[in-house]
């Protein structure tokens, strides 16, 4: 479960810049707030759980990333929380967290669907009875890939004060067997050549996502399509996703 576009350190001191504070972050905080023990799977650089414990929060805090770069990052920022280097493959809880997350479509990562089935019976166990899986993947229906294109280009300063460009092309003619390939383009005046990462996402649609969390022993308590709350419709943006163990 790597997004190897962020792997290397260069890179990985990009991602915030480029990931900048916004709404479904909100989202997130307001149920990390809540909850004493908190899982952030895929937790990327930590602003969610840093921003948290920023904040006051006093209980349990742990970011879970298979991406060292990404957690260098993160160390630097909290060393007050537990960051743990690995997946669910290597690492896993028996009922200790009451909220379990993944953001930042960290979910779509995961292609294959034991990938998938093993993530999520692992979070299944880390979480404590009543407790809640919240995660979100893009809705295939409105079709995000199409704007991934190589005219829109992004600019971000890296820490140095270097100008970095960055640039997406998908691969293969878009949605094929529920994957998007695309590969992400770093360029810099200042570098001797550009930095290409290749990413593979998985699209589920909910009939296909709740097959999944239903083997996984997961119950569906409430469903999203945008993050101010609003319903799951066809031309949604997201598919938000609140999950908890089956009885």
């Amino acid at each position: 479960m790597v997004d190897t576009s962020f792997a290397d350190l260069s890179l990985a001191a990009l991602y915030d810049g480029l990931n900048t504070w916004g709404p479904s972050d909100d989202f997130y905080l307001r149920l990390v707030r809540q909850a004493d023990a908190v899982l952030d799977v895929g937790c990327g650089t930590g602003q969610l759980l840093s921003r948290a414990r920023a904040e006051g929060h006093t209980g349990r805090l742990v970011g879970l990333d298979p991406a060292a770069a990404m957690l260098v990052q993160a160390r630097q920022g909290r060393p007050d929380v537990e960051w743990v280097y690995g997946d669910t493959q290597v690492h896993q809880w028996d009922a200790e967290f009451d909220l379990a997350v993944m953001t930042g479509h960290a979910f779509q990562v995961l292609v294959g669907d034991e990938e998938i089935l093993q993530c999520l019976s692992a979070v299944r166990r880390a979480l404590r009875p009543g407790g809640r899986f919240v995660f979100e993947t893009r809705n295939p229906a409105a079709r995000a890939w199409e704007r991934w294109t190589p005219d829109r280009v992004r600019e971000v300063t890296a820490p140095d004060g270097t100008l970095v460009r960055v640039r997406h092309e998908v691969h293969g003619g878009g949605l094929r067997d529920g994957r998007v390939r695309f590969s992400e383009t770093f360029e810099s005046d200042r570098w001797p050549a550009p930095r290409v990462s290749h990413t593979v996402l998985r699209f589920l649609d909910t009939e296909d996502l709740d097959r999944c969390l239903t083997t996984a022993g997961l119950t569906v308590l409430e469903r999203y399509g945008d993050w101010d709350g609003g319903p799951l419709t066809p031309t949604a943006p997201e598919i938000i996703t609140v999950a908890t163990p089956a009885a």
